[in-house]
């Protein structure tokens, strides 16, 4: 009789629901607090001269000269919050897959367990451990008790089910560590286009202000100029901080990633070398 094809778990199910609803409502409020701060904020009369922000910004008044830098900064402001949310939103779940204690000592600890032949203890530590790490070891262990307590079955063939229970433990949980991630990495590029598309709109009102007839219009000339600048300034640092945290983030998962291979290692030449 064929196996019935494996289906994703409702809790599994629920919880990308909810990650892509959280993804949706994120990008979206994000957008929506660059425009108030821009428009109420950095906009507030109380900026420029005679409480217009149709004037000049104030001497030395940053916020009233970034509001002047046109409408493509309050879409760069929200870029940059997004980052900063995808971020600590992923280092939380980064830190909860992690486990209540120090993965590095877990696994080392299971490794002695698993060597010494204490299979009951070790998974008693997983459940101590807890996250994706201690999840993939203690699935792995169990399929280990499993294929030992049924002695017709060929070792070769129970290795290779144990390193299977691994690998598809392994994939169940791995997705849901770099969910999101998609989205830190996307910022890089857009963070610096928008910003490129602003300093383009600022060239252009600059070189609009040098096309007028007569005298060039002083303070239409400085307004493009500070415009570019602004939005170059802006994107360079949403795409710069995009980059490194990404990197950070891919560094933590790699890290559960070797944890958990060096681990099902382990597990694998452990039975193979107790059933040979």
């Amino acid at each position: 009789m064929a196996n019935a094809p494996k289906t994703t778990s409702p809790a599994k199910q629920e919880s990308g629901n909810s990650g892509s609803l959280f993804a949706s409502l994120a990008i979206i409020i994000c957008f929506i607090v660059g425009f108030i701060v821009w428009k109420y904020v950095m906009g507030a009369p109380s900026n420029f001269q005679e409480g217009n922000p149709e004037n000049q910004p104030l001497q030395g008044n940053y916020l009233g000269m970034v509001y002047h830098a046109g409408a493509v900064v309050p879409v760069l402001i929200g870029l940059f919050l997004m980052v900063w949310v995808f971020s600590i939103e992923r280092f939380i779940v980064i830190n909860k897959a992690s486990g209540t204690g120090n993965v590095g000592n877990f696994v080392r600890k299971v490794q002695v367990l698993i060597n010494g032949g204490n299979i009951d203890t070790a998974i008693a530590e997983c459940d101590k451990q807890k996250g994706s790490v201690a999840n993939v070891i203690k699935a792995g262990l169990l399929k280990y008790k499993d294929v030992s307590a049924n002695t017709g079955l060929d070792a070769e063939k129970s290795a290779v089910a144990i390193q299977k229970e691994i690998e598809e433990t392994t994939a169940l949980e791995m997705p849901m560590l770099e969910k999101n991630l998609n989205v830190i990495a996307t910022l890089v590029s857009i963070g610096t286009l928008t910003g490129l598309l602003g300093t383009v709109t600022g060239m252009i009102k600059a070189f609009s202000a040098l096309a007028t007839g007569g005298a060039p219009d002083s303070a239409k000339l400085a307004n493009g100029i500070s415009e570019a600048l602004i939005n170059t300034a802006t994107g360079i640092a949403t795409s710069t901080f995009a980059i490194v945290m990404y990197n950070i983030l891919t560094a933590k998962i790699d890290k559960l990633t070797y944890s958990i291979d060096e681990a099902g290692f382990s597990i694998v030449q452990t039975y193979a070398a107790n059933h040979k």
